[in-house]
């Protein structure tokens, strides 16, 4: 038997048990244990692969009937025009020696879902959770965004065979850099899963280097080969990158990373890459290094992390990996700092200023705000718990993420439901300060996230008779259903400091009590909204997916164009 096999198949069978009723019920596998199986390896790859949270990697499976060979599908809302898209096709095999290869059957299912899926016009039959993400997604395109696809085969054995092989390769002519092929097998996973260790790594600099101390503190700035950097990447992995907030985006639909490779594959300009490149940045508890040498020193380095140039890293080194070219003639900034183990808010400190000149999810680097700190006591005082970083356990159902309530909030109580699910990158950038004002208390905040808890969970286990667009419009229920709450607790929106510390009990036993009775009427209230927007055209999944992206179905919702309860007009 194959060890790293073994391991996956060890967390398999602890993510059915832990999640027997999502299994079961929302995902619709019943009894079917082989099935239950699947959909759990689906969730190990795509929460290790892609750091997507449970919630998140549970609702992007899609396997059963009509899935058209994708899985699991998952997409992030357009930037710059782009639209990241990753599908997923998993096989979990019984057998645990490792020896089964990825069928040529399934990457050609792949081939064809890729070509299909994405094109508003073509009809296709899909399973209803397929068919809402997909209608989701092209009406992105249809708006003008450009789908580039990470396109996943994900086993329990080995890669493709070179049949299958030579299918990717037609499918690279057909569409080019827009789609990206990559094999998740279990040596790759158990890799992300392994806890993080110290990492001691050693560092062949070229030419002259220049080290200084600054406060206590030492820092080297000097040059290595980019082939240096690919070598180091390929011996940690991930490890290198525990403190990197941004995971490996990949060349598809990365314009900075796609520029990256293109430099080192272009031998006129790969001398230039220098120049082209802001650099490497590593932390580190120390370096050591021969001073008597007048350049190309090697450093060592202990408790080493890259924390900013992690996605140039990963890029030279799939670069080295598929091309075979000596790239060594390409070399990259680099810049050391030695800090000691007090020192973790300046790391923190330092990996933000340093990425911050890019979109990045900036919740952990908000964790030691004076406001989280603020509200995670007033939280606990209610008796739940409050989460600020990413941790790799299941939220329980007395805790809230502060990824949660920062959507909750600007949904039920900054009345933009809208930007609550399509602005995700900057709800701790952009945003922040809209949400997590100043006089935003616990009780706000928990009775915000209990709502939306109540509107998801009815979207992903919707009743018989739940309307069509209950997929994608769960943040506008959970904002009318603040309304109901407000109103049954005789406070209108703009009393809500009058929710608080002493009214909460209250609020959360309405909450508990007439949950289904707030998000009935708000489904019946947003079908009244949505009326107009049908009255001359066909009502379709891609059509409602665009419609819940728009702010003046916000406006008719609480500006009184749509028999909304009193609470929600009186602003």
């Amino acid at each position: 038997m194959n060890l790293a096999t073994q391991i996956i198949d060890q967390r398999v069978t602890g993510i059915v048990e832990d999640n027997s009723d999502i299994l079961t019920d929302e995902l619709g596998m019943g009894n079917d244990e082989q099935k239950k199986r699947s959909a759990a390896f689906l969730f190990l790859v795509a929460k290790t692969a892609f750091g997507l949270t449970d919630d998140e990697a549970f609702d992007g499976i899609v396997d059963g009937a009509h899935d058209f060979g994708v899985d699991a599908i998952y997409f992030d809302p357009p930037e710059d025009g782009e639209l990241p898209i990753v599908l997923i096709q998993g096989k979990y095999r019984q057998r645990l020696d490792g020896q089964s290869g990825f069928p040529e059957t399934g990457i050609a299912a792949l081939i064809d879902a890729t070509g299909t899926l994405f094109d508003p016009e073509r009809k296709v039959s899909l399973n209803d959770r397929l068919s809402q993400r997909v209608e989701d997604i092209r009406s992105f395109v249809r708006a003008g965004a450009i789908p580039h696809v990470t396109a996943v085969a994900a086993n329990n054995g080995r890669r493709w065979s070179s049949e299958a092989e030579d299918r990717i390769d037609g499918a690279r002519a057909d569409f080019g850099s827009q789609v990206e092929w990559r094999h998740i097998g279990p040596e790759e996973i158990l890799r992300q899963l392994q806890t993080p260790r110290e990492i001691s790594a050693d560092l062949q600099l070229v030419g002259e280097a220049t080290v200084e101390t600054f406060d206590y503190r030492r820092v080297l700035v000097g040059r290595m080969s980019v082939s240096e950097l690919a070598r180091l990447t390929e011996l940690h992995g991930n490890r290198l990158f525990e403190r990197n907030i941004r995971r490996y985006l990949g060349l598809a639909g990365n314009r900075v990373n796609e520029a990256v490779a293109a430099t080192l594959r272009d031998e006129t300009q790969r001398g230039n890459f220098y120049f082209f490149n802001n650099g490497i940045t590593i932390t580190c508890s120390k370096f050591r290094h021969n001073a008597l040498e007048k350049g190309n020193w090697r450093v060592k380095l202990a408790d080493c992390q890259v924390v900013n140039g992690g996605q140039t890293a990963r890029t030279v080194q799939r670069t080295a990996r598929d091309t075979g070219l000596d790239i060594r003639a390409a070399q990259v900034l680099v810049r050391i700092y030695e800090l000691d183990s007090e020192d973790q808010e300046l790391v923190e400190s330092i990996t933000f200023a340093t990425n911050s000149q890019n979109p990045v999810d900036l919740r952990d680097l908000k964790s030691n705000d004076a406001r989280q700190k603020a509200l995670g006591e007033s939280i606990a005082r209610l008796g739940y718990k409050y989460r600020t970083k990413r941790e790799d356990r299941k939220v329980s159902p007395g805790e809230f993420t502060s990824a949660v309530v920062a959507e909750a909030v600007l949904a039920v109580w900054r009345e933009r439901p809208h930007q609550a699910r399509f602005s995700r990158r900057e709800h701790f950038g952009a945003l922040y300060n809209k949400i997590f004002t100043e006089d935003l208390n616990g009780a706000q905040a928990a009775a915000a996230a209990l709502l939306l808890r109540q509107a998801e969970n009815r979207r992903k286990r919707p009743p018989p008779d739940a309307p069509d667009f209950l997929a994608y419009g769960s943040r506008f229920v959970a904002m009318l259903m603040g309304g109901f709450l407000l109103a049954d607790m005789d406070l209108s929106i703009k009393e809500l400091q009058k929710l608080n510390h002493q009214t909460f009990d209250q609020a959360k036993d309405l909450i508990s009590a007439r949950a289904e009775d707030y998000a009935a009427r708000a489904e019946r209230d947003i079908e009244v909204a949505l009326e107009p927007l049908f009255k001359d055209r066909e009502r379709t999944l891609q059509r409602l997916s665009a419609a819940f992206r728009r702010a003046d179905l916000v406006e008719a919702l609480i500006g009184g164009q749509a028999p909304v309860h009193d609470t929600r007009m009186t602003r």
